[in-house]
């Protein structure tokens, strides 16, 4: 059994931007408005003025008036089909970001891991905390328990797969919680979070889902993204 108490160096993640070929062909949905065609438009204008009321013909103002209605209604055509094509570039957007997250080690809210030879969690508290940490399989047995000090802040807590008998405890989910308490003796909520690396990205999913040791996840879900510091070599 192992803690680490030193977080991985977070690194603010800038997803870089992926050459795609393939470009979305909704941009424009090309509706035939009538105000595009002036000669649809003089026929209207005609028709109008050929069946109406020779007593009572229409005036410049009632005129003026179609035209603002006109020119308003196929305005809101043309916004529509315009707000369709932000949506799919949005689309795009999201799904480009999300694979720059694939290989990346990421921290997720959640108290389940996967142990494969090793299991993190990240647990913060808002003050220093004698913390009871357990640990138990995907069939509710406690496979390790211990009491920890735990600093203001962030603690990555590792666990190495091993029971307090010693023995090694079989690849798979893990679920960690966590009861502290202050130097007072009050109670003290702990945030826990699961680490991971993302092993693959679902495009086909709306939004993308990121896969992290078989659960799923989305982009807003992840807290910090971390990579190991690379140790220089002379």
């Amino acid at each position: 059994m192992s803690v680490d108490a030193t977080m991985p160096t977070a690194v603010v993640s800038t997803p870089s931007s992926t050459s795609s070929t393939s470009q979305s062909t909704t941009a424009s949905t090309a509706t035939a408005g009538i105000a595009d065609n002036f000669q649809t438009f003089l026929t209207l204008l005609t028709t109008q003025l050929q069946h109406q009321n020779p007593l009572d013909p229409l005036d410049t103002n009632q005129f003026t008036a179609q035209l603002v209605q006109f020119a308003g209604v196929e305005q809101q055509l043309k916004s529509n089909d315009q707000l369709k094509s932000l949506i799919d570039l949005q689309k795009t957007a999201q799904a480009t970001a999300a694979l720059a997250y694939v290989g990346n080690t990421v921290a997720v809210d959640g108290s389940t891991g996967q142990l494969n030879g090793s299991a993190t969690w990240n647990l913060k508290a808002d003050t220093a905390a004698n913390a009871t940490v357990t640990i138990t399989s995907s069939t509710g047995q406690t496979a390790y328990s211990g009491t920890y000090n735990l600093n203001p802040g962030n603690t990555s807590f590792v666990w190495d797969g091993k029971g307090n008998d010693g023995s090694q405890w079989p690849a798979g989910a893990y679920k960690l919680t966590t009861t502290a308490k202050d130097t007072s003796g009050n109670a003290v909520a702990i945030t826990t979070e699961t680490q991971g690396v993302v092993d693959s990205v679902d495009l086909t999913a709306t939004p993308a889902l990121l896969s992290i040791a078989g659960q799923t996840y989305t982009t807003d879900q992840i807290k910090r993204v971390m990579r190991p510091s690379s140790s220089s070599s002379s």
